[in-house]
């Protein structure tokens, strides 16, 4: 149970989903602080909660051997759809997730999530709008890997995570770069 003095920044965060389906996520959820560079989920652990971002950022990324590819950052409003995805078939998770920024996340336990489906369309509607969001996002990333050349490449990267982080200049290492797009 959410204290009361959390429950009206969440209800501006939810605004955009009927009142009544959020009275009854903040019933079953739980709210926690992650600071920066926090480990969430990992490869081949199995979901227990499905995060609803409130404040900060969550990066999500695959990794094969020594390299990483950047899939999708969750923002404010924003929930991770891979860890929908593997929590409705009760399948290991298949991506990383790590805070970027100090954040503070809802917790939904997945036990609930079937049942808020059935009876609330519009918590299917938030996941079906992720999932288009995301869809689109794959395919624009493996356009970038396969077309582009590098250069536009990393312009197009900054460039985006200048916009979601707010910050100009960014703080980034140049390994982290090739990590999340990808490259040696």
């Amino acid at each position: 149970m959410l204290k009361n003095e959390n429950k009206q920044d969440i209800l501006k965060v939810l605004n955009h989903l009927d009142h009544v389906l959020v009275s009854r996520i903040l019933e079953m959820s739980v709210l926690k602080q992650f600071p920066k560079h926090t480990e969430l989920l990992r490869d081949g652990q199995y979901i227990k909660v499905i995060p609803i971002v409130l404040k900060g950022l969550i990066k999500v990324y695959t990794r094969y051997e020594d390299r990483e590819l950047l899939l999708y950052y969750i923002q404010p409003k924003e929930s991770c759809i891979m860890s929908f995805s593997a929590s409705l078939k009760n399948e290991p998770s298949q991506i990383f997730a790590l805070t970027e920024e100090d954040s503070v996340v809802l917790l939904l336990p997945v036990q609930h999530i079937s049942k808020l489906l059935t009876q609330y369309p519009s918590f299917n509607t938030l996941f079906f709008q992720q999932y288009n969001q995301r869809y689109n996002k794959l395919l624009k990333t493996i356009h970038h890997v396969l077309f582009d050349r590098m250069d536009k490449r990393l312009f197009e990267h900054l460039k985006n995570k200048t916009e979601i982080t707010s910050e100009n200049p960014i703080r980034i290492s140049h390994q982290q770069i090739a990590n999340e797009l990808g490259t040696v």
